[in-house]
């Protein structure tokens, strides 16, 4: 069996292509379980799993629970906020304590760029980041990748604009990473003052135009305003970013082709776009939510069978 060249799932810096089409394959096989009347494999029976999340998440933390309950994972969540971290204990012994339960694997959410990197060499479990600070969110850029392969085909060779946020999101950066290992070509669309200067050392154009950026592209990816990340003012007003950045079914209806749009969720509607086109048909928004259950199996699955070993 082919096997992952890591041991930890850190971001997408530290995998390679090989790794990709290895998870995308294994969770091709998982999206066939899940659409299965009983949806269960006994897969992990023998796996324990701790789910930590140091910052608010919702989604992204259902989907790994749900992905660990498929594969018959044995699953302990742990929610930081109302730990022992408030009281002051630190990372390290926070882990520690929980992998003193015997846990293989930890996944993890935390508001410090590097803390799931520091935690893989100071803990002795499998490591899967669950988004670190604005740094990387590896799983949410493999399932936006998966999602594009199923319905253009393949990610080599299509144009992808990742419109918004690009500064505050760690979810730009894993998917700049993925998508240019998979052969895609990418620019940033958004305000001055949300792109990072570093941006185009990572061989990415930046496109201030919202307009020209649909024209060029097969898919936009339309980023959350991350309002908890601002806090100064990188716009005027909601209203205004909306006008500029913001992608209505006029914008759309009004380009020479059709484009498949992305968002990661949760949606500001009316925001970064409107309800009828997160409604539309080329809206891939609810298949991006199925896609990340079966992408976060194959991780899991693929993680711990080298655990197993």
């Amino acid at each position: 069996m082919q096997e992952l060249s890591v041991n930890h799932l850190l971001g997408i810096k530290y995998i390679t292509e090989e790794d990709i089409q290895l998870i995308f394959n294994t969770a091709d096989h998982f999206k066939e379980v899940i659409n299965r009347p009983i949806k269960k494999v006994p897969s992990l029976r023998d796996i324990t799993i701790a789910n930590i999340f140091f910052e608010n998440s919702t989604r992204t933390k259902l989907s790994f629970e749900l992905a660990q309950k498929r594969l018959s994972a044995d699953v302990v969540n742990f929610a930081a906020s109302s730990s022992s971290v408030t009281k002051g204990e630190t990372l390290i012994d926070t882990v520690n304590n929980i992998l003193s339960m015997k846990v293989d694997m930890v996944v993890m959410r935390h508001s410090s760029p590097g803390a799931a990197v520091f935690l893989s060499k100071n803990v002795n479990a499998s490591i899967v980041n669950a988004g670190d600070g604005a740094h990387e969110h590896p799983t949410q850029a493999l399932l936006d990748a998966y999602t594009i392969r199923e319905r253009l085909g393949d990610v080599a060779g299509k144009k992808v604009v990742i419109v918004g946020d690009i500064l505050h999101s760690r979810v730009a950066l894993s998917n700049i990473y993925s998508l240019q290992k998979l052969g895609a070509e990418v620019k940033v669309c958004g305000p001055k003052t949300l792109i990072p200067r570093y941006i185009t050392e990572l061989g990415v154009q930046v496109e201030p135009n919202l307009r020209k950026a649909l024209e060029w592209c097969d898919v936009a990816n339309m980023l959350r305003v991350q309002n908890e990340r601002l806090d100064i003012s990188y716009f005027p007003t909601t209203r205004e970013y909306a006008m500029q950045y913001g992608l209505d079914k006029q914008l759309l209806d009004s380009l020479n082709k059709e484009i498949v749009v992305m968002h990661p969720g949760p949606i500001n509607r009316g925001v970064e776009i409107t309800s009828d086109v997160a409604d539309s048909k080329q809206s891939v928004i609810l298949d991006q939510v199925e896609n990340g259950v079966a992408v976060r199996m194959a991780v899991i699955y693929l993680l711990a069978s080298k655990i197993k070993q």
